[in-house]
């Protein structure tokens, strides 16, 4: 049976509603395009893919701790919230 294991990469900042965007401080790992993430906080629950995300409006396909990255989710999220990347495997 597979195990899934979760590692710590960050925060959200900022949520953007009208966009369904949000803005990820990556402190303590990468996050590419095709990662499986977890968002988590007191009212979050979110798992999903990242199909693109964007520095400064641009699009990229990779952002490492330091940056700053804004993402489009599936459901709203929160300041604060935990981002967690998924590993299956």
């Amino acid at each position: 049976m597979d195990e899934i294991r979760e590692h710590r990469i960050g925060t959200v900042s900022h949520w953007y509603s009208h966009l369904g965007v949000a803005a990820i401080d990556l402190t303590d790992g990468d996050l590419h395009v095709g990662d499986q993430v977890h968002i988590i906080g007191h009212t979050t629950d979110l798992m999903q893919p990242i199909h693109s995300m964007q520095i400064d409006h641009h699009p990229v396909h990779e952002a490492h701790p330091g940056e700053s990255v804004g993402v489009k989710v599936g459901d709203h999220v929160r300041e604060h919230d935990e981002v967690y990347i998924v590993d299956e495997g």
